[in-house]
């Protein structure tokens, strides 16, 4: 009896096994079903010739037509209202007119409407995640159509200025501004930035929440010109980021007979290395320190990028004469440090002058470009070699980007006080 029994149920396995497996939902698809709707493709085109200039996505977040999408997927048409349109696309192929409500520049977030978009949407709310849980990340990548991609919540970025969600899942180019969501349609984070190799981020869901609280409250009206609120934005964070590097507290390492800042705030990453060769009669030690994040602003323009470099020169086996020449050849500044368009960024202006701090005298080279939308605002490079050395000598640089003249004067007049001979 016992036999027949299994013999049967061996039988109907046999038999059953593939039309069930068939017919059990994949949950990656039952996601895609329930929830793709919600999701859009979001366009900013050329008004004249409705050419597509950007492609991201979007999601809805109320009944009256708002939607989630990242700041720099619409930026060209904050900075150019004039030239740009944008434009919702939905699943079933509806084009909407979209107008943007508020920003936060600093978390890559934008709040726009499409007034007659309408349906189902995602309602914002914290949630806690656990580390390893399954998510979906959705949007348009590649002008491929919409897509669900699988991934794996992994925590949030420790060495950060910018809270930051790492996703362990494909997030493609065109699914900037996308949701990503539990299999129960909660929306963890907005997706925003790739290393590739399934190293994804994403901006966790309570600073969306946060903006769409502030379009919500009574009496919010959208600015007339959204490009002052950018500035803004990026002033008043300016105080948060810069404080370590305007308080002059800074890590140090020793090259040779030198002591040089190095780790400038706990979001830094530091690296090195040493160029030596037996048959040339000198040697290169190399050090370096910089944040892996920034504020995007526009194509041609980022805040809070900072990166130092230091380079230590020593060759006893030449005479002081060829080793003078070799550090002078050494010392050449590089005709670009960023992207540019001259529409929005001046050209680069250069000073150098003798430096002498309380430790050492300098030969420096202090070069800056403004703003042309964005007042008050600068990137600012400064270079300097350490004089007097006969076989041995100190190159250092530092790059800000993004910020106020004021500042950036006073955190590299720190940071070359920093400097110090040792020996």
């Amino acid at each position: 009896m016992r036999l027949r029994v299994a013999l049967v149920a061996w039988a109907l396995t046999c038999v059953a096994g593939p039309a069930l497996a068939q017919q059990e939902p994949s949950s990656t698809a039952d996601v895609f079903d329930r929830y793709s709707g919600r999701v859009v493709k979001i366009e900013v085109r050329e008004a004249g010739s409705a050419a597509k200039a950007v492609t991201g996505s979007g999601f809805l977040v109320s009944d009256r037509g708002h939607l989630i999408t990242n700041y720099h997927v619409i930026s060209k048409l904050i900075h150019d209202p004039e030239r740009y349109v944008a434009v919702a696309i939905t699943e079933a192929g509806q084009t909407v007119p979209v107008r943007v409500l508020a920003l936060d520049v600093v978390h890559d977030l934008a709040v726009i409407q499409g007034e007659v978009l309408v349906g189902s949407h995602f309602t914002l709310t914290e949630i806690a995640v656990a580390q390893g849980r399954r998510l979906y990340s959705m949007g348009h990548p590649y002008e491929l159509g919409l897509t669900i991609a699988e991934g794996t919540f992994n925590g949030m970025l420790e060495h950060t200025r910018y809270e930051r969600i790492h996703f362990t899942g494909p997030i493609n180019p065109g699914m900037s501004g996308g949701p990503t969501i539990t299999a129960g349609g909660e929306v963890v984070g907005i997706n925003v930035a790739t290393a590739g190799n399934e190293v994804s981020f994403l901006v966790p869901v309570r600073r969306a929440l946060r903006l769409m609280e502030e379009v919500q409250a009574p009496g919010y009206r959208t600015p007339d010109d959204l490009l002052p609120l950018v500035q803004h934005q990026i002033d008043q964070h300016q105080e948060a980021y810069l404080g370590p590097l305007l308080a002059g507290d800074y890590d140090t390492v020793t090259m040779g007979p030198y002591r040089v800042p190095s780790k400038l705030a706990p979001y830094f990453n530091c690296w090195g290395d040493t160029t030596t060769d037996d048959d040339a009669p000198y040697s290169l030690v190399d050090h370096q320190c910089g944040t892996d994040d920034y504020i995007f602003i526009s194509s041609d323009m980022e805040s809070g990028v900072v990166r130092l470099w230091h380079r230590l020169l020593e060759g006893d086996q030449l005479n002081r004469f060829r080793f003078y020449s070799l550090y002078s050849d050494d010392f050449q500044m590089a005709d670009r440090w960023f992207a540019g368009n001259e529409d929005e960024v001046t050209r680069f202006t250069c000073e150098d002058r003798t430096v002498r701090t309380s430790h050492l005298t300098l030969k420096a080279v202090f070069c800056v470009r403004g703003y042309r939308k964005l007042q008050g605002l600068y990137d600012a490079v400064i270079k300097a070699a350490v004089l007097g050395g006969t076989d041995v000598g100190l190159e250092t640089s530092l790059v800000l980007s993004g910020v106020s003249f004021e500042n950036a004067l006073d955190i590299m007049a720190r940071y070359l006080e920093a400097l110090e001979w040792i020996r």
